[in-house]
């Protein structure tokens, strides 16, 4: 098992912001260096025990993806290694399989989430109203029901430790005008509908998943941040799944059904998670990607 970071602490470069699990570092006034480290977060907050070894996969599944999906929207991606831009070895031990260096670009202020099954909070507001995210849906679907056609859902970018926000597509479009909003859709949907096939040929379900963006000086749209991991995406397995029933997660799913149970009222500080919940998690995350990679 790799060693553990739960934080990066590069002194090479200027820390520009530490998100809920990213560190990102100015290169220059083109690009970014990103550290994708083992945090985990949950219901939007910071959870104190790390995933080990989850940054590398989110990194080298991020690059699968990356690679395999950029004929269908370019990405960030400069293909300078990481490891050039710091100066000792200590440094480039922190960044070792889990960094990229990207286009410094201006993020689409909105979370492009493509649902293509009913579940999590879409399955809870389709209970209550019949819709998702603004989106009516047909009656008597069951948990966990494959869609007619995935459903793009985005929502709000909140800050860490507050609460992302689901928000209809004429929302997305004030936020974002309408030409942007709906390129953002078309990708979103074309990633995601690609991304799937290919991953029901390895065993798993894409059940959703959350796509972010970014624009160039020039307007061009690029796939930033990480792509279809564990972090972002409800990854299920095929032969465990039936409809009606909430199928095992190759995700943090693991944790958060553990938090649902522990009388958290989701708000920060999170409680510590226990060992034997974590070892599962790391456990899952791993399999996911030698599933997708088959490594």
């Amino acid at each position: 098992m790799s060693s553990v970071l739960l934080e990066s602490n590069l002194t090479s470069l200027p820390l520009l912001h530490r998100g809920k699990v990213r560190d990102i570092y100015e290169v220059d006034d083109d690009r970014l260096l990103i550290v994708q480290t083992d945090r985990l977060s949950a219901f939007d907050v910071i959870l104190p025990t790390p995933v080990p070894g989850k940054g590398q996969v989110l990194t080298t599944l991020s690059n699968f993806w990356f690679s395999k999906l950029n004929h269908v929207l370019p990405n960030h991606l400069t293909g300078i290694k990481p490891e050039s831009l710091v100066k000792t070895d200590e440094e480039r031990a922190q960044l070792a399989g889990r960094a990229f260096v990207v286009k410094r670009l201006r993020p689409v202020p909105i979370e492009a989430i493509v649902r293509g099954y009913l579940a999590g909070s879409a399955w809870k507001e389709y209970q209550k109203t019949g819709m998702v995210c603004g989106i009516k849906l047909p009656a008597d679907l069951q948990e966990a029901q494959k869609l007619s056609q995935p459903l793009f859902t985005p929502s709000t970018k909140a800050p860490a430790g507050e609460h992302d926000e689901n928000i209809s597509f004429d929302q997305a479009a004030k936020l974002l005008g309408v030409p942007r909003a709906n390129a953002v859709r078309h990708a979103a949907l074309s990633l995601y509908t690609q991304a799937a096939e290919y991953a029901a040929t390895r065993g798993i379900i894409i059940a959703d998943t959350k796509f972010e963006f970014g624009v160039d000086s020039s307007g061009k749209m690029y796939l930033i941040d990480e792509a279809l991991t564990p972090d972002s995406s409800r990854f299920w397995p095929t032969d465990q799944y039936k409809v009606g029933s909430n199928p095992p997660s190759f995700d943090k799913q693991f944790v958060r059904d553990w938090l649902e149970g522990s009388g958290w009222n989701k708000q920060f500080p999170a409680p510590k998670v226990p060992a034997d919940v974590i070892e599962k998690t790391a456990e899952k995350y791993h399999e996911a990607g030698r599933l997708l990679m088959d490594v």
